[in-house]
């Protein structure tokens, strides 16, 4: 019974152990026991002005006014933004604001809201 684990990236179970890496012959993939999965990496931990952890699907507030690029408008404090998904960079919530439309906030100007 084999003990090696399936491929992190195309989900082959063909992978095999070879000095100390696992590698996948379908797609090439070479990972080692302790390395995080694809996944794991992927995942950034984004906290709001609080300090509290945010998801894809959470609500927030925003805590100060906002001037939108390229246009005179401004979102105002207390508006109610969904996180569709968070992204890494310097804008890292990715956000869809009713009357705005898409948008790419910063997390340090939001707040969770319960």
């Amino acid at each position: 019974m084999s003990t090696v684990p399936e491929c992190p990236q195309c989900r082959s179970r063909f992978a095999y152990e070879d000095r100390g890496l696992y590698v996948c012959p379908e797609c090439g993939c070479e990972w080692s026991a302790e390395a995080p999965t694809p996944e794991e990496e992927a995942a950034p931990v984004v906290r709001d002005a609080h300090g509290n952890e945010l998801n894809a699907g959470d609500n927030v507030t925003l805590i100060k006014d906002l001037k939108v690029k390229g246009s005179s408008s401004v979102i105002k404090v207390g508006t109610k933004v969904k996180i569709l998904r968070l992204v890494e960079g310097d804008h890292d919530i990715d956000c869809r604001i009713d009357g705005f439309g898409g948008m790419m906030l910063k997390s340090e100007f939001v707040k969770k809201v319960g």
